[in-house]
């Protein structure tokens, strides 16, 4: 089973956290079930950026990147090539490194 190592976020995950993950799962789901409340204002939808988070570690084992949430993170504060959509970033075999950005677009704007 893949684990998803959370680096700390002093909003959401202060002193990190280290959680098993079910292959198809999404990031966000993972992180909203182990009590870690990731922001996402359009309930998993794809249409805003707040769950964006960086993907320290095993960025290539991940589902490809849809188009919709290649346009949709383009919008993203802070944004990084290892850049994902946690709405929309599933788990695969390999374990995770993940970032919460400090800031989103709505704590900027």
């Amino acid at each position: 089973m893949p684990k998803i190592i959370f680096l700390p976020n002093k909003d959401f995950c202060p002193i990190g956290a280290v959680l098993e993950a079910q292959i198809g799962e999404t990031i966000l789901n993972i992180a909203l079930r182990n009590g870690i409340k990731i922001e996402h204002a359009c309930e998993h939808s794809c249409a805003c950026t707040t769950c964006h988070c960086i993907i320290r570690q095993g960025f290539n084992s991940l589902e490809k990147i849809s188009d919709l949430e290649a346009d949709t993170l383009d919008k993203a504060w802070g944004l990084e090539q290892e850049s994902r959509l946690s709405c929309q970033a599933k788990i695969a075999k390999q374990d995770l490194v993940v970032e919460i950005p400090l800031y989103t677009i709505n704590h900027c704007c």
